[in-house]
Parts: C-alpha cells; sequence; structure tokens
C-alpha cells in the first residue's frame, strides 16, 4: 500500500509539471484589457482609540442626529466637494484639547495627533428642503494617531440614533425628491475599510484629502455669516500660520460660474473627484495620469495620452482627453459608464454624475487642438 500511494503521488507531480510546462508555453491571442490600478498596500488599522459606536466619541451634542456638535468640534466646507451619490454632507473636525491645525499653501494641512475628521453622509427626504426631514446613512472618520491616519466606518441604523463600528461596507436602497420635483432611487454603497485606504492612500501612508488651503478658502454660514473659514478658524485659535495680507489658493466653485473660468471649475472637480488617486503617490500613479490642479504639463493631464492598457476600460479610443473632441475622450467614456469595470470614480458612485459629465464635457469640447 505505501509503495502504492508514493507511485500516486508522482504520477500526479509528473502532471502538475507537465501543466505548468504547457501554461508557460502557450500565448494568449486576445488583446491586453484595462485593468485596475488600484493598489493592494497592506496598511495597519489598529488604534487604541476606536469606539464600537459614534456616540461613544461625544462628538455630538443631544439627539444624535442633529449632528450638534460638541466643544472643540467645529464644521467645515469644501468649495468643491467629492460626488457620491447625490449625498448631502455634514463634515466636522475634532480638535484634540483645541489644538490647532497648521496652514500649508497646497496639500493638506498638518494636523496633531487626537484630530478627527467627521463626514457625515445623508440624504435629505426632499432635495428642494435641505434641512427638512433626513436619513443619515454612515459616517466616516480619520483618526490620526501616532501620526498615522486611521481610516473608520460608521453605519447608522433605522431608528437613527446610532452608528455602529462597519469594517465590510454595506448596500442601501434610498431615495429622495430631487430638486427637479422627480423621485429617485438608488442603491448607495456604503465602502468597506480596504476601498476607503485605497482612496486615501498617498504613498505607502494614509491622508486626509479635502482640508487644503485652496478648499477652506471660502465663506461658510454654519460657521460665520461674514467671515472666511480660513479667517474664522485663524481667530478662534484653531488655525496657526496662516499667512497676513497676502493672496491665498482658492478653488473654483465646480457649478458656480461667477467663481472662476471654465478651466479652473473643471480642473477644481477633476482634483477632488479623480486627483486622490490620479496623482503621483496616489493609488493610481501607474496609469500615468495626474489630475491635481496644479499640474500644468498637458499629457499628464491626460491631453493625447494613450491608456496604459487597452480594451473594455478604454472603449478603443485612443487618448485620456483628445481636444474639441469629448465623445473620442477616454476619460469622459469613464464617467459617463455605471459598469464596474469601466466607471470612473470605482468607488463611490453607483450613478452617473450628469451635470459633472456636462462641465467636463464643455471642458474638453472647449481645449484647443495642439497634438
Amino acid at each position: 500500500m505505501a509503495k502504492e500511494g508514493i507511485r500516486l503521488i508522482k504520477h500526479f507531480q509528473l502532471l502538475f509539471f507537465c501543466f505548468l510546462f504547457l501554461q508557460c508555453g502557450s500565448k494568449d491571442p486576445s488583446p491586453p484589457q484595462a485593468k485596475k490600478v488600484t493598489s493592494t498596500t497592506a496598511i495597519s488599522t489598529s488604534t487604541s482609540n476606536q469606539k464600537q459606536n459614534l456616540s461613544d466619541y461625544g462628538f455630538f451634542e443631544g439627539k444624535l442626529a442633529d449632528l450638534l456638535p460638541s466643544e472643540n468640534v467645529l464644521p467645515y466646507t469644501l468649495n468643491t466637494p467629492l460626488f457620491t451619490n447625490y449625498a448631502f454632507k455634514k463634515r466636522f473636525i475634532y480638535f484634540p484639547q483645541g489644538k490647532p491645525m497648521t496652514y500649508k499653501e497646497k496639500g493638506v494641512f498638518d494636523f496633531e495627533n487626537g484630530t478627527v475628521l467627521i463626514k457625515n453622509f445623508y440624504y435629505p427626504v426632499d432635495f428642494r428642503l435641505p434641512e427638512g426631514e433626513k436619513r443619515i446613512l454612515e459616517t466616516r472618520l480619520l483618526l490620526k494617531e501616532n501620526e498615522e491616519w486611521i481610516p473608520l466606518n460608521y453605519v447608522w441604523n433605522e431608528d437613527q440614533d446610532e452608528a455602529s463600528l462597519n469594517y465590510i461596507g454595506k448596500k442601501t436602497e434610498i431615495d429622495w425628491i430631487h430638486t427637479d420635483g422627480t423621485p429617485k432611487t438608488i442603491t448607495y454603497n456604503v465602502p468597506n475599510n480596504n476601498q476607503c485606504k485605497n482612496c486615501h492612500l498617498n504613498g505607502k501612508e494614509i491622508s486626509p484629502i479635502g482640508p487644503t488651503a485652496a478648499q477652506l478658502n471660502g465663506n461658510f454660514k454654519a460657521l460665520s455669516e461674514s467671515l472666511n473659514q480660513l479667517d474664522f478658524y485663524t481667530q478662534h485659535g484653531y488655525l496657526k500660520d496662516k499667512p497676513q495680507n497676502s493672496t491665498l489658493p482658492q478653488f473654483a466653485v465646480w457649478d458656480d460660474p461667477q467663481t472662476g473660468s471654465l478651466e479652473d471649475r473643471a480642473k477644481a472637480y477633476l482634483d477632488i473627484n479623480c486627483a486622490h488617486c490620479h496623482q503621483p503617490q496616489g493609488s493610481a500613479k501607474n496609469s500615468g495620469l495626474d489630475l491635481s490642479f496644479y499640474q500644468t504639463e498637458a499629457r499628464k493631464r491626460g491631453i493625447f495620452k494613450p491608456p496604459v492598457a487597452a480594451g473594455k476600460g478604454s472603449g478603443d479610443l485612443e487618448y485620456s482627453i483628445v481636444p474639441g473632441h469629448p465623445e473620442n475622450s477616454i476619460l469622459l467614456y469613464r464617467m459617463m459608464s455605471n459598469d464596474p469595470g469601466i466607471m470612473m470614480p470605482e468607488v463611490g458612485r453607483s450613478v452617473v454624475h450628469e451635470e459633472g459629465v456636462a462641465l467636463i464635457s464643455e471642458y474638453i469640447a472647449g481645449l484647443i487642438q495642439n497634438k
């Protein structure tokens, strides 16, 4: 029996090596397919400060769903925010013991250990009444501990009185009345923890995306009727080193022509929606596409830039952006798709942002061709 067992083992080993040999010698005649360029870098999520429930942090006073900030929790907004399936967002920063953030002209401000960035995603029942009845779906936290940022997600219950820690993500059906009075229904995807890490990856570290000088340089009524956000934070001791008597960087509001040119608004939109991955330190750096606002090299911005792989994701189109021809531009093709193998951004939406597509289409159509 022992000899028979050894003979069978050798027989299967021979078959296995023959299989490997045939595989190595085979040639795949199919064309290369576009592939995801997301990173698989493993990042630690251990933190001594994470709580099981959102209420355990004490960020909000009174009824949790009212999102009334506690001491050292201040609201903020962005000039041009990320599109997330038309969700509304309420953003806050928790400053540990009131320790301020530090101004930087470019890039995300510096924050002290213990800082928490808080972003709540919700849908008003009627978008025409944004301060009316609402349903909160998730709260995302970025905690800074030991000089590292830790992403955590909290999913709200049906009673809207608690949100619980969630690592695996969740799909939720949500409906509302849109601004034009039409009813809308979508599947909202709460991202899993790895997806959160991927979007916030900067090099080998997790980093915030929104709190920059250009994004915060604007007024926000939740803070003050008259003061600019940066001035408010400075006067109340939550921002240090802001330059005095100088012009500060400022992003245009993507859907407000009064705040900037078409190019400025389009670049701001691409920066917040795409450049967290499509930049030299982002998870999609291998694509060679850099959609950060301050990138000035046309080819890196996608103009007459071929994709890194052909096939489904490119729609058999030649370049990321073809000036004057949005219909021939891969960038717009992917923005207009809901196919998981094609769509961009690949996380955070399950519907097309029609208004964003219109903006980028107009921007591309107006570019001067200079190949």
